[in-house]
């Protein structure tokens, strides 16, 4: 049990590492809202990270400040519910249509190994905490 604990949690630490470089590379990071942003930052990752859902934002606002960024490639990391799926997959369409790449690798990986463990990226950070103290580190 607890082996297959450290697996999940070594996995998921590799996923935030990939994301932590890729921002630090300098390609942003679109999450749906400010606590998401939060808890990213409090994951160490920090760099240029968008919520897609604050102050009103539609997905078009998202993709035109992002053009007016001039970035190339832009990585999604919505949350993992039904709608934070519909959400990516809208966002990346539109993205897609305005010529910017969306990478969704990090969070299709990420999504499979949470399964239904937790279904937003605000609670990653937590269930990091209790993954650790269930497997004693």
């Amino acid at each position: 049990m607890s082996t297959r604990l450290k697996d999940k949690e070594e996995k998921i630490q590799e996923i935030l590492e990939a994301l932590k470089a890729e921002s630090a590379n300098g390609t942003p990071i679109i999450v749906e809202g400010k606590k998401d942003v939060e808890t990213l930052l409090a994951l160490g990752i920090e760099g240029v990270l968008l919520a897609a859902k604050t102050g009103g934002k539609s997905f078009l606002d998202v993709v035109t400040e992002l053009e007016q960024m001039g970035t190339g490639e832009v990585i999604l990391f919505l949350d993992f519910d039904r709608r934070g799926k519909e959400g990516t997959k809208k966002l990346k369409q539109s993205l897609e249509r305005s010529g910017i790449t969306p990478n969704i690798t990090l969070w299709k990986e990420l999504q499979g190994l949470l399964r239904r463990d937790i279904q937003c990226v605000e609670s990653l950070a937590a269930y990091l905490q209790t993954l650790r103290e269930k497997i004693g580190t």
